[in-house]
């Protein structure tokens, strides 16, 4: 199974593409999409949409696992974010991939056994898992990554019905 982590954003929006076959993880390719600040809004959305629609036909993944959205503090930037997330939960189901959606905890739990783990954490096995020399890079990559693997771990169980939108 090929599968698409998401870590959504307006300004960086992480991405990481693995195989999940027979409990093994086979990295495939991880990056950023990335928008200019100086970029009308609509335009850094229609950007992100079109790049991980590019993304999708690249690498026809058969799920996409993207973190479910939690905000206490900045309502403008949680506005924002929600905004960019829609543009790219819009492009996977135009593509008619099914969608998956974790909150970090969920994914802290699946990938270092603790839901209150550091991020350092959750990096460091994210690279262990992908047998990596080093923890991608930018960070919302390596945590694309891990929402990625945490939907493997998930894809076996009934936290899989749970996730699924």
């Amino acid at each position: 199974m090929v599968i698409l982590g998401i870590d959504p954003g307006y300004a960086i929006v992480g991405c990481g593409i693995i195989r999940y076959e027979h409990n093994t993880f086979t990295l495939m390719g991880y990056g950023a999409v990335t928008t200019d600040k100086d970029m009308p809004f609509n335009k850094r959305l229609e950007k992100i949409y079109n790049d991980i629609t590019e993304l999708i036909n690249k690498f026809k993944p058969d799920a996409i696992s993207i973190e479910r959205l939690y905000f206490n503090t900045n309502q403008k930037t949680a506005i924002d974010v929600a905004q960019a997330r829609g543009v790219i939960v819009l492009a996977a189901e135009q593509s008619g991939i099914p969608i998956y959606e974790y909150t970090p905890l969920q994914v802290k739990q699946s990938i270092v056994g603790y839901g209150r783990a550091e991020k350092q954490q959750v990096q460091e096995m994210t690279r262990m898992f992908l047998h990596l020399d080093k923890i991608p890079k930018p960070d919302d990559a390596a945590d694309a990554l891990a929402l990625a693997i945490c939907h493997g771990h998930a894809s076996g169980s009934l936290i899989n019905t749970i996730g699924r939108r």
